[in-house]
């Protein structure tokens, strides 16, 4: 975002309403408004979306600009090469650098941004403009498990909406990690080689859970104050200090009469 006055460049206006509710759109160089941004951006009017989708959408604006390239023109293959440029892996010559000296979109900012160009010329094509563009942007995808998951009747979705210009790829999210001083924690708690080496093992690796080696909870941290046979409280050592956890409970008694401890 920029904090400067922009002159001679498209740019983003926030707009006061009434009740303190705030507006964004996108003003050309001399300052009247973009009528095909504006449009598009107030499908989004009163959310947090329109103004993240305007400063996505002015970035767009300003390589079109520099591409003289016009709505009715552009090709996918157009919009897939300025992904490239801001950050997504694309195999195709990508051109004239842009944005230089800034550092490159992370994926979330990829997804949005392939959202709102996607909106964005789906709109377009709404009004008559491009329809050929509107109608490969416009695609379907099976539903993943996930998507099932997330709907409240995926049980029979048959179609999902697709992007062509989203990231590709499974979304690796950064492994939960173990507090400070948690290793050394644990080494003292351990009363063998093998749960020394993996905790070890894992702690220099860099792995978030001792689950991938076969190393459970209660393998590492757990010792019984009181012979195993009794339902004794069990005093256990974690990452985080001592707790004092109780003895096996009893389930409630199933319809057939019997009943399970825990």
């Amino acid at each position: 975002m920029a904090r400067h006055v922009i002159i001679g460049d498209l740019r983003v206006q926030q707009i006061e309403r009434k009740g303190g509710r705030r507006s964004w759109t996108i003003l050309w160089p001399e300052g009247t408004v973009h009528v095909e941004a504006d449009r598009f951006l107030r499908q989004h009017d009163g959310s947090g979306t329109q103004r993240t989708y305007a400063y996505l959408l002015v970035d767009h604006l300003r390589w079109l600009e520099r591409e003289c390239l016009a709505f009715s023109t552009v090709q996918l293959r157009d919009l897939e090469r300025y992904m490239g440029m801001v950050g997504a892996e694309v195999r195709m010559p990508l051109g004239e650098p842009w944005r230089v000296g800034k550092c490159p979109y992370g994926r979330s900012a990829l997804s949005a941004a392939a959202s709102c160009v996607k909106g964005f010329y789906l709109r377009q094509a709404s009004l008559g403009v491009n329809v050929e563009l509107g109608e490969k942007l416009d695609g379907t995808r099976l539903p993943s498990r996930v998507d099932r998951h997330r709907s409240l009747l995926g049980h029979v979705k048959t179609a999902m909406p697709a992007n062509p210009l989203a990231p590709k790829g499974s979304h690796r999210r950064h492994p939960k990690m173990l507090p400070d001083g948690a290793r050394e924690r644990l080494l003292e708690t351990v009363n063998s080689a093998r749960d020394r080496l993996l905790v070890t093992w894992l702690a220099d690796g860099g792995c978030g859970s001792a689950s991938s080696a076969g190393c459970t909870w209660w393998t590492c941290t757990c010792a019984r104050t009181r012979p195993a046979a009794s339902a004794a409280a069990l005093t256990c050592t974690s990452a985080t200090g001592r707790t004092t956890r109780t003895g096996p409970r009893r389930r409630p008694s199933t319809p057939g009469g019997s009943s399970t401890a825990r």
